[in-house]
């Protein structure tokens, strides 16, 4: 906040040159002032510290980001001499010059992190300021490239990159493209772009680039330490993720789409004839009277409260899916508009994609309601609330179209209750997320998870899982999700999966597509949620009657079904360390699925393994991600020794080994002699 001039520690205005600022030193934080723009750096938590600068005016302190509205304690000193302003935080050190450029040491050896740059000599500088009309700019933040940094982090993408040097990146939501702006170096540097602006970064050679297209402020964050504290740092400013429900660590069973109750209590009730684990089973979309009345069609579910209670007795959980759009034909549109629940918009009317719905034959011009409206948020709760958890004790929800599904995509054209849609648009997955995990924790409910298409920084205090979206279903897909799955762990967000198998197609009678399924299947296994889904071969056409081909476990033959089989066993053996590892994330904020170089980023070889992972401290996984492999080499990292789990061999770290890896196998590593049930 602003303080008055008497707060004012100190103040500094050095005379070697005409465009030099001025600085001042406010409650611990050090601003320059120059050329009508004021800029701030404030400790915000240990080695760390947030950066806002605007043109034109004094700061704003209310606008929506990702950081908790308290930062943590942390101690800090400022220093202002010669024309040059300090401020230390722990491993952190901030210089500012006489022209308000921006360098970012660390403390212990005055090593350069991260420094500003400007993008010419004469002008503009590393902060630029484009305006845009009514107060607000296209926003510019540039900072020098370095030949040797690897980028990791940015939420979830499916360029399959895992070091993201070189790449261009839309800050966008779209369906399997997540934007959530972290951003962590090999520099021993993570950084938040602390901003829902839609925009881009650039990662290039000749410098990296933040924009926003329009907005009034640059906000950023930044800590130093290696990726692990990182880690650390970050989700205590951003929060933390609850504790993982004990049932959602085991797996869980859904597909495009069970149509009634009926058929969805039969493939549970078969798993448990089977005698195979089942943890959770999805009723998914079109189960509803009207997209946007969030309730059971009686016609098709005709007794919810049965349906619960045999599941229950079955020790399965009911996932129902709530998508945020709102058909006109819905009993809730009318009062959702005269009260402006639903997202507005600069020109025309607040229908935002067509879609279809029941009891018309074509499609309809469907809304979204307004997440960043906290009336539009308890509103849409209190349909939820009503139809699902008070009648019939579902608590459990997959949040599908979060993005959200805008047709076409024109932020420009949103006005939301935030602000416009260019200013706040990536924000609305997480305030989607919000509404749920306040309503359950006001209702009573202690345990919160809602499985999400999207996600913005911070959306993992909501309890927000991520699954990759809607995407392919072969080898080179399978092989994308590695990196995406490790870079959106970077990003703050610990609870991820994909649809095991893929979700556009894949014919369950296909020899080759079954070897697709059994690899997906076992990297599913060894993932943070183990969750089948998909839109099988045959398909029918999108509309309110719409299946997709048979996707259980039995579904794949019998070479296939009896793998598939065993990797559901060995899940359920090793829930009680995925449990342990969920903790550390609730605890720590450290990711379950871990890049090598965050449990070893002394290993250099270690920032380059893109097709493997940590599963917690004490598991490297190696999934077959190539047709017909029956042999994989697998990068160990230097510093642990590397047990085998199924043939009990030891090797030590810092090589690269190769080892079988038949149809029914995949590579597993217990580090420095660790003892997880892996063999059955």
């Amino acid at each position: 906040m602003n303080q008055p001039a008497e707060n004012q520690v100190k103040v500094s205005l050095a005379q070697s040159s005409p465009t030099v600022g001025t600085f001042r030193e406010r409650d611990g934080a050090l601003e320059w002032s120059g050329r009508q723009e004021t800029v701030r750096v404030e400790p915000w938590g240990p080695d760390a510290v947030r950066v806002r600068a605007r043109l034109g005016g004094p700061l704003l302190e209310d606008l929506p980001g990702a950081l908790l509205e308290q930062a943590p304690p942390a101690s800090s000193t400022v220093k202002i001499e010669d024309g040059r302003g300090r401020l230390v935080v722990g491993a952190l050190t901030v210089d500012v010059d006489a022209e308000g450029l921006i360098r970012f040491l660390r403390t212990s050896d005055g090593g350069e992190l991260l420094a500003e740059e400007r993008a010419h000599f004469w002008w503009p500088g590393p902060r630029l300021y484009t305006a845009v009309g009514n107060g607000h700019h296209r926003l510019e933040q540039r900072f020098a490239a370095y030949d040797d940094e690897k980028l990791f982090g940015l939420g979830q993408h499916q360029h399959g990159r895992l070091d993201q040097k070189g790449l261009v990146l839309d800050l966008v939501q779209r369906n399997a493209e997540v934007s959530v702006p972290v951003l962590t170096s090999s520099r021993g540097y993570t950084l938040l772009w602390n901003n829902p602006a839609i925009g881009r970064v650039e990662l290039a050679h000749n410098g990296t680039r933040w924009v926003a297209d329009s907005a009034r402020q640059i906000d950023y964050w930044i800590t130093a330490g290696d990726p692990a504290e990182g880690q650390r740092r970050y989700s205590a400013v951003s929060g933390r993720t609850p504790m993982l429900p004990a049932w959602a660590a085991g797996f869980w069973q859904c597909k495009l789409r069970y149509r009634t109750q009926d058929e969805l209590l039969d493939v549970a009730r078969e798993y448990k004839r089977r005698g195979l684990p089942l943890s959770a089973i999805v009723c998914d979309f079109f189960h509803w009277t009207h997209l946007g009345e969030w309730k059971f069609d009686p016609s098709e579910w005709p007794d919810p409260a049965a349906m619960v209670r045999e599941l229950d007795e079955l020790g399965v959980k009911l996932v129902v899916s709530v998508w945020p759009s709102v058909s006109p034909l819905s009993e809730n549109h009318p009062v959702m508009e005269q009260r402006g629940y639903f997202i507005g918009t600069q020109y025309g009317p607040a229908a935002h994609a067509d879609w279809p719905d029941k009891e018309v034959a074509s499609t309809v011009q469907v809304a979204f309601y307004d997440a960043t409206n906290p009336e539009a948020r308890e509103f849409v709760w209190s349909r939820i609330r009503d139809n699902y958890l008070v009648p019939y004790g579902i608590t459990a929800f997959w949040l599908d179209a979060c993005e959200p599904e805008l047709k076409p995509g024109f932020q420009e054209n949103m006005r939301y209750w935030a602000g416009p849609g260019l200013e706040v648009g990536n924000l609305y997955p997480a305030e989607n997320s919000r509404t749920f995990h306040e309503g359950l924790l006001a209702a009573g409910e202690s345990e919160v998870l809602t499985l999400n298409r999207s996600a913005w920084a911070g959306s993992q205090r909501y309890g927000a899982a991520l699954w990759s979206g809607d995407i392919g279903t072969d080898f080179p897909t399978l092989r994308r999700q590695i990196a995406a799955g490790l870079n959106t762990a970077l990003s703050g967000i610990p609870w991820w999966n994909t649809d095991i198998g893929g979700f556009h197609g894949g014919d369950p009678d296909d020899p080759a597509y079954r070897e697709v399924m059994v690899r997906w299947f076992q990297f599913g296994a060894l993932s943070p949620l183990m969750r089948l889904h998909g839109f099988r071969d045959p398909g029918t056409p999108l509309g309110p009657d719409m299946t997709g081909g048979p996707n259980e476990v039995w579904s794949y033959g019998e070479e296939a079904g009896p793998i598939l089989e065993r990797y559901l066993r060995l899940r359920e053996r090793l829930r009680p360390y995925v449990l342990d590892v969920m903790r550390q994330a609730h605890e720590e904020g450290l990711p379950v699925m871990r890049p090598l170089f965050l449990e070893f980023p002394a290993d250099q070889a270690s920032w380059s393994v893109d097709d493997a992972y940590l599963f917690g401290r004490d598991l490297l996984v190696a999934p077959v991600l190539t047709a017909g492999a029956t042999v994989r080499t697998v990068y160990l990292p230097a510093g642990a020794e590397w047990t085998d789990a199924w043939t009990g061999r030891t090797y030590p770290g810092g090589a690269a080994v190769t080892v079988d890896a038949p149809l029914d196998r995949i590579p597993l590593f217990l580090r420095d002699g660790a003892r997880l049930p892996i063999a059955e």
